[in-house]
C-alpha cells in the first residue's frame, strides 16, 4: 500500500556550534535517522547538538550531546572525539544502546500479556 502524504519533518533537530562542516551534518544526520526510524521503537523527539571547538585544548576538539525523549523516556547522551565522523560514531552507538533501553522500558500498556500459569487471563 502506498500513501499520498508527504514525509514528516524530523522530529529529532540537528544543531551544530561552529564551523561543521555540511560533510559532518549529512552523516550525523543518517546515523541518527538510523536509530530513531527503528521498527518498535515508540516516538521520537529532541535534539543533537555538535560543535567544534578549534581553541579547544584538549586532542578532542569535537563533542556531541543529545537529549532525546523515547515514548516517556528521556535519554541524554554525550561523546567527545578528535574528528567530526569519530564523534558521531560514537555518538550514534551510544544511543543506539539507550534507546534500545529505553524502549525496552516503555510499559504504557505495550507489554504482552502475562501467560495464564503467570497468573494472566485464559484465552476463551
Amino acid at each position: 500500500m502506498t500513501s499520498d502524504k508527504a514525509q514528516a519533518a524530523p522530529t529529532v533537530r540537528l544543531r551544530c556550534d561552529g564551523p561543521v562542516d555540511k560533510d559532518t551534518l549529512d552523516y550525523a544526520r543518517t546515523k541518527i535517522d538510523a536509530v530513531v526510524n527503528r521498527p518498535g521503537l515508540p516516538a521520537v523527539t529532541g535534539e543533537v547538538r555538535i560543535v567544534w571547538a578549534a581553541s579547544h585544548p584538549a586532542a578532542h576538539p569535537w563533542s556531541a550531546t543529545a537529549d532525546l525523549r523515547v515514548g516517556g523516556r528521556q535519554v541524554v547522551v554525550h561523546a567527545e572525539e578528535a574528528t567530526g565522523r569519530e564523534v558521531v560514531d560514537a555518538l550514534h552507538d551510544r544511543l543506539r544502546h539507550q534507546t534500545r533501553k529505553a524502549a525496552h522500558a516503555w510499559d504504557d500498556g505495550h507489554r504482552a500479556a502475562a501467560p495464564p500459569w503467570r497468573g494472566g487471563r485464559q484465552s476463551a
